[in-house]
């Protein structure tokens, strides 16, 4: 007689939670309501006779029950993930899925496949660029490209390049900030923040060892390009991150207001699924990515140098 399973949607509720420490990022990650997320958890604790996570002030831990139940979910969807990837005879034609931070989607990564359907025209690509947390293979993409400190446990993960900080403006407006020194003076600029950085002014002001800027005042954005959009209009300063402004210095449309960068602690990485050297066409797909990347160090260190000679 086959064993009875818990409710499989609830499983996926509990995984998501579990994984997230959070009911609100797990309704956003499998795209329903917390209220859904937590009334799935409360059936789902009925139907095991366990309490399965412990609301805390502060947000959620996982009870000793959960701690023992969750690798075997995790595994058990991965599982069905992996089965379903290589399932014999499927007919589907089945797209490489990438998760990708969506400023360097928009600026590095998509500018790019141009020359990847060229070179593969029968490869397609799928680009997906939520911030929130991806698992491997569970939520079913082949790479991940991730701003991170380092690697993570869980996936092969590779350094494709690093970053540095540096404030940026328009010509105009650093214009009007130079004193008769020739340096611009940063504390009468307004400055121009981006909500969702997880590096901004301070993480600047911290590595160039300089205070005194109010941190408080000037512009604030939920989106790099908007604060760029804006630096360029002349209403600011915003931090830029290079190399993937270089366009704009290249342009001059944004110029450095400070001589001084700083080396952000964090890089760009190419994560994939355990599975991702088994399949030609992703094992394709990474030396291509990885060739680019190479290749974008490569030329952004001869504009670099062009640009100072």
């Amino acid at each position: 007689m086959p064993q009875r399973l818990p409710p499989l949607n609830a499983l996926r509720l509990f995984e998501a939670a579990a994984r997230h420490r959070s009911f609100k990022l797990a309704a956003a990650e499998l795209n329903v309501t917390p209220g859904a997320v937590s009334h799935g958890i409360g059936a789902l604790e009925k139907v095991l006779g366990v309490e399965l996570f412990v609301r805390e002030p502060r947000g959620l831990s996982l009870s000793a029950a959960a701690e023992h139940y969750l690798p075997y979910i995790a595994e058990a969807f991965s599982l069905i993930a992996i089965g379903t990837q290589t399932l014999p005879g499927k007919r589907t034609r089945r797209a490489i899925a990438v998760t990708c931070a969506p400023t360097l989607a928009a600026r590095w990564l998509v500018p790019r496949l141009p020359d990847f359907r060229a070179r593969w025209p029968d490869i397609d690509v799928t680009i997906d660029t939520s911030r929130r947390q991806a698992g491997f293979p569970v939520d079913g993409f082949d790479f991940g490209l991730r701003l991170s400190r380092g690697p993570v446990d869980g996936a092969s993960w590779q350094r494709l390049f690093g970053e540095r900080l540096v404030p940026l403006c328009s010509p105009a407006y650093r214009a009007k900030l130079t004193g008769a020194d020739g340096i611009p003076d940063l504390a009468r600029a307004a400055l121009i923040h981006v909500d969702t950085a997880s590096q901004d002014w301070q993480a600047w002001m911290d590595g160039a060892g300089i205070d005194g800027l109010d941190l408080q005042g000037g512009l604030r954005f939920d989106t790099v390009q908007l604060a760029f959009d804006a630096a360029a209009a002349g209403l600011g300063v915003v931090i830029g991150r290079r190399p993937l402004v270089d366009r704009e210095l290249v342009a001059g449309t944004l110029v450095e207001a400070s001589a001084t960068s700083v080396e952000t602690q964090t890089a760009y990485w190419l994560c994939e699924t355990p599975q991702a050297s088994a399949r030609a066409d992703l094992v394709a797909f990474r030396d291509w990515l990885i060739a680019q990347a190479a290749e974008f160090v490569d030329d952004c260190e001869g504009d670099e140098a062009k640009r100072r000679g």
